[in-house]
């Protein structure tokens, strides 16, 4: 199982969603602990100016973006539309 950190961002940007929306969200948190290659998941490295994150889809347009720490484990950076990419 992976160990998840929320970053400040995200947990801000989580808390302005509908409540269905984070329903769903922390939903898919947690199959991304318990695997976060899951195919559900669409689990992918991002490129360009955001190299060295990745990101995982909640559904059809909303993604969250994290990365990898030292030990293994995953801090959340944020979480939106595909439009995240472009921030």
């Amino acid at each position: 199982m992976v160990k998840i950190f929320f970053k400040p961002y995200f947990l801000r940007r989580y808390k302005k969603l509908p409540s269905d929306l984070r329903v769903e969200i922390r939903e898919k948190i947690e199959l991304f602990k318990e695997n976060p290659s899951h195919p559900f998941l669409k689990t992918h490295k991002l490129s360009g100016r955001m190299e060295g994150l990745y990101s995982f889809s909640v559904n059809y347009q909303y993604r969250i973006v994290f990365k990898y720490r030292e030990d293994g484990e995953v801090s959340l950076l944020t979480i939106g539309t595909h439009d995240i990419y472009k921030n």
